[in-house]
C-alpha cells in the first residue's frame, strides 16, 4: 500500500491499494485555489475512501527532493501527526520532474517509450527527457532552473498583468487574436534537448527584462489585463498585450515543435507532463511528430503525489520482477457521495428539489430547452478538467450562451468554451481526428462543427474537446446521444462547476453553494433536481 504525497503547490494526496487508485488536491477540499502546503485533507480523505489506517501504509513516496529547512520541518512535523514518530520508516523522495514523467510514462500503457516533463523548476531543474523501457526510467537530458521554458512563460503572463503560475492558460487563448509580430530567439532557444535562455534571468528579474525588450509598461500591466478581461481588446496597449501573448505562443510552441522532431529519432511514442504541458496549443504542434502522444492528464504539479507514487510503486514491481505496463482509462478518482448522503444534505438544507426518473433524458431535455445545467454525479475528476462528474451543461449551438456563462461564472470574457464529443463524431467535427478523453489537445474545428457548434469553437477555430464513450461515462454519454438525437449535434459545450478563480466542487453544499452564486437554471445532483 503506497500513498503519494505533493506539499508544494497544487498540493494532493494519492493512494495505491491492491491495484484501486484513490487520488484528490488539496484545494477540492480546503477550497484555496491551487494551495500550497501539507496536504492534510487529502490524506485523510484518500485512507478514508480506500478504508486504509495511516498504520497499514507502507510506503510514504514524497515528490520533490530539496525543501528550504523550515519547509522539511513543518513536512515531517505534519507526518508524524498522521503517521506517528516513526514515519521516517516508510518515507521515499522522488525527484520532481523523476515524479511528472512516471506520472505519463507509467499511464501510458507502453513498455517502451520516451518519457517529457517540462515546467517552470523544480528540484532544480526546468525540464528531463527519460528513455523508458520496462519499467526503468534513464535520463538522456535535462534543462537547469535558469533555462526554463516554463519560466519563460511564466514571465510573459506576468508581463501582460496575469498571475505567474496560474494564468498561462489566459495568455494561451488571447494568442489567438492576434499575429506574433516579435522574434523571441534572442530570449529563448532549444540547444540540443535542452533549453536555452539567453536573457540568464528568471522570475521577476526576466519580466522586467522582458518588458524592455517589448518596450511595454509594466507598471500598467494590471490596467491592461483588467480591460482585457472585459473584452475590451482594441486600445493601443490592450493590442500590443495582444501580439507579446500571441508572440510567446508561437515562440513556445516553434521551440515544442523543433523539440518534439529532435526526438523521432529514437523511433518511440512520446509521453509528456509537468506545467508546460497543460499548454494544449502547444501539444497540437507535438502531435505532428508523435499522433498517438500521451499526456497525463493531471499534468500539472497537482499529479506529482500521483507520479512519486506509481514510480515507488514501478520500481517495487521491477525488483520482484512484477512490472507489467498500466493504461490509466479514466480519473474518475476522487471523493463520491450517495444519494442518500444527498438527499438528507438537501432535506438539512431546506432546499426544494425533485426526483429524476431517467437523469439522461432530464439534462438532454434542459439542453434542448436552452438551460444550463450543472451537473454533479459520481466521483470527482483528478486533475485540472471537469469530465462530465463535476461539470456545467449547455447547448453548444447557441453563441449567446458563452455571454450568460461568463456573467453567471465571471469568467474572462476572451478564454474559450471546450465541449465533450461523443467519440464516433470525432470524424466529422475534428480535422485530423484522434481520441483526447482528457482534453489535453487543441484540435482544428472541421466547418461543419464550426457551424453546429459555435459555443465552443475559439476564435480561431479550434476546439479542446473531450472526446467520450459510453464505457468512460454511461450517464454522461446517454445525455449526449439523447441530445443528439433532438438537435442533430453529438456535442455539448462542458466547462467546469466553478465560480472563475474558485477549484471544481467536490461536494454537494460546495455545489448547492455554487450553483446559487451562479443563478443557474438547474442543478442535477445524482437523480436529485434543484431550482432556484
Amino acid at each position: 500500500m503506497i500513498l503519494g504525497i505533493h506539499d508544494g503547490h497544487d498540493a494532493g494526496a494519492v493512494l495505491i491499494k491492491d491495484g484501486e487508485i484513490y487520488a484528490v488536491n488539496e484545494e477540492r477540499l480546503n477550497r484555496i485555489k491551487h494551495y500550497r502546503g501539507f496536504p492534510k485533507l487529502s490524506v485523510l480523505k484518500v485512507l478514508e475512501m480506500g478504508n486504509v489506517t495511516p498504520d497499514e501504509v507502507e510506503i510514504i513516496a514524497i515528490a520533490g527532493i530539496f525543501r528550504k529547512r523550515s519547509r522539511l520541518l513543518e513536512l515531517e512535523k505534519n507526518l508524524a501527526k498522521i503517521f506517528g514518530k516513526d514515519f521516517k520508516r516508510k518515507v521515499l523522495y522522488v525527484e520532481h520532474h523523476l515524479a511528472h514523467a512516471a506520472s505519463a510514462y507509467l499511464t501510458s500503457g507502453w513498455r517502451e517509450a520516451l518519457a517529457l516533463s517540462i515546467d517552470a523548476a523544480g528540484d532544480g531543474l526546468s525540464s528531463s527527457i527519460y528513455i523508458c523501457r520496462d519499467g526503468e526510467m534513464i535520463r538522456i537530458a535535462q534543462s537547469t532552473y535558469l533555462d526554463s521554458l516554463g519560466d519563460f512563460y511564466a514571465s510573459v503572463t506576468e508581463l501582460l498583468g496575469f498571475k505567474p503560475m496560474r494564468h498561462e492558460g489566459k495568455v494561451m487563448s488571447l494568442a489567438a487574436y492576434g499575429k506574433p509580430s516579435y522574434d523571441l530567439s534572442a530570449i529563448i532557444e532549444l540547444n540540443g534537448l535542452t533549453f536555452e535562455n539567453h536573457l540568464k534571468l528568471v522570475g521577476i528579474e526576466a519580466t522586467k527584462k522582458l518588458a524592455e525588450f517589448f518596450n511595454f509598461p509594466f507598471e500598467k500591466a494590471k490596467e491592461v489585463s483588467a480591460n482585457l478581461k472585459k473584452g475590451q481588446l482594441s486600445g493601443k496597449l490592450e493590442q500590443k498585450a495582444i501580439e507579446i501573448a500571441a508572440s510567446a505562443q508561437k515562440h513556445l510552441e516553434k521551440i515544442v515543435d523543433e523539440l518534439g522532431l529532435k526526438l523521432t529519432k529514437y523511433g518511440l511514442p512520446l509521453a509528456y507532463a509537468g506545467g508546460v504541458a497543460q499548454n494544449v496549443k502547444a501539444n497540437m504542434v507535438l502531435r505532428r511528430h508523435f499522433p498517438d502522444l500521451w499526456v497525463f492528464p493531471a499534468m500539472h504539479d497537482g499529479g506529482l503525489a500521483f507520479g512519486a507514487a506509481v514510480y515507488v510503486k514501478s520500481q517495487l514491481e521491477r525488483l520482484d520482477g512484477r512490472w507489467k505496463p498500466f493504461k490509466l482509462e479514466h480519473v474518475y478518482l476522487g471523493p463520491s457521495y450517495s444519494e442518500d448522503e444527498i438527499e438528507e444534505f438537501l432535506r438539512e438544507e431546506g432546499v426544494k428539489y425533485e426526483e429524476i426518473r431517467v437523469v439522461s433524458g432530464f439534462v438532454a431535455d434542459s439542453l434542448i430547452d436552452g438551460k444550463i445545467v450543472a451537473f454533479f454525479q459520481g466521483k470527482m475528476e483528478f486533475g485540472p478538467r471537469a469530465l462530465g462528474n463535476r461539470s456545467i451543461l449547455a447547448d453548444p449551438r447557441d453563441e449567446s450562451i458563452k455571454e450568460k456563462l461568463n456573467l453567471a461564472l465571471r469568467r474572462d470574457v476572451f478564454q474559450p468554451f471546450a465541449p465533450t464529443i461523443l467519440e464516433e463524431r470525432i470524424g466529422d467535427y475534428l480535422v485530423d481526428p484522434y481520441p483526447n478523453k482528457f482534453m489535453t489537445m487543441s484540435y482544428w474545428a472541421t466547418e461543419e462543427f464550426i457551424k453546429e457548434a459555435p459555443a465552443v469553437v475559439h476564435v480561431d477555430g479550434t476546439t479542446r474537446p473531450q472526446t467520450l464513450e459510453e464505457e468512460d461515462n454511461h450517464t454522461y454519454y446517454n445525455i449526449i446521444k439523447l441530445f443528439e438525437k433532438r438537435s442533430g449535434v453529438g456535442a455539448v459545450l462542458n466547462t467546469s462547476f466553478n465560480m472563475h478563480g474558485e477549484p471544481i466542487v467536490c461536494s454537494p453544499e460546495d455545489a448547492l453553494r455554487t450553483f446559487r452564486k451562479a443563478k443557474l437554471d438547474v442543478l442535477v445532483l445524482e437523480k436529485f433536481a434543484v431550482y432556484l
